[in-house]
């Protein structure tokens, strides 16, 4: 297997458009927020996760095995995908309901969260104004099938069209509610520990410094793009002058984002894809 190719994806594909955006940051948490709405993938993670102990490290290790996929060789991201069902595959959980012990890498609960996270990525990208045509949208989802087959999952088991992706919503809404363990991960989502570097002072008399507004404002925003179904699952308001003002925050913040210089968007494997791309692609 070649050892230097432009791995799954590479330029021109959808997949890198969207992926470039570094709106994604709040993407990632809109889809957490969606995925804890799923009891049985709650359980889970609950039960299986340091989450709250290292809320951080375990947010790199989910960056860098999105951004392995996204960007790595065809070995490296097979190399990644394979760790991670080894790592899935060891996983039991006992359901809430029933009180069955269940396997985490049940093709339902993979498949939740491959969805909630691709849709996620979509969603926000386009709300935040990157410019996609429709068939740009089924392509995205057509080429994250091999992604999911990475995690285990059929790619033929996987919504490959927005009206797929939009079917699969309809047909597992009814599976969907708020547990205890959701709300719990909602609040914790929404006010985590900062890492000590950005838990800077606050003023005399007060909780809140300006790391943890800023991430105030990133978490409301990820919420307010979910769903109205979903924000009334967690007893939010499902109006659409809550769609229109995230949608500007949104806006806002991408272009924010994008103002920075390139070399604080991109991280390292992002950038070697790149170098990559230009040496293997013929001029």
């Amino acid at each position: 297997m070649d050892s230097d190719d432009l791995g799954l994806f590479g330029p021109g594909s959808v997949t890198w458009k969207v992926h470039e955006e570094p709106i994604l940051i709040v993407a990632g948490l809109r889809s957490l927020y969606l995925q804890a709405l799923h009891p049985r993938a709650m359980a889970g993670v609950a039960q299986n996760s340091n989450y709250r102990t290292d809320a951080w490290g375990r947010l790199v290790r989910t960056a860098t095995y999105v951004a392995t996929t996204i960007y790595g060789t065809t070995a490296e991201a097979e190399a990644a995908g394979a760790r991670l069902r080894r790592l899935h595959g060891r996983m039991r959980a006992t359901d809430p309901d029933t009180g069955e012990e269940f396997r985490i890498d049940e093709p339902e609960l993979l498949r939740w969260v491959h969805v909630t996270e691709v849709e996620s990525f979509l969603s926000t990208a386009r709300r935040a104004g990157l410019p996609l045509t429709d068939a740009e949208v089924d392509g995205y989802y057509t080429e994250q099938r091999r992604a999911a087959a990475l995690v285990g999952l059929d790619p033929a088991d996987v919504p490959g069209t927005a009206a797929e992706v939009a079917d699969y919503y309809r047909q597992i809404r009814p599976a969907l509610r708020m547990t205890r363990e959701a709300a719990e991960t909602a609040v914790f989502l929404t006010a985590p520990p900062l890492p000590w570097k950005l838990n800077l002072p606050a003023r005399v008399g007060m909780n809140l410094g300006p790391a943890r507004l800023a991430y105030f404002g990133v978490a409301g925003t990820a919420f307010a793009l979910l769903p109205p179904w979903a924000r009334r699952l967690y007893g939010g308001l499902g109006l659409p002058t809550t769609e229109l003002s995230a949608d500007l925050t949104v806006r806002a913040l991408r272009l924010a984002l994008t103002a920075l210089p390139q070399r604080w968007r991109e991280g390292p494997l992002q950038q070697a894809a790149k170098e990559r791309a230009a040496r293997l692609t013929p001029r």
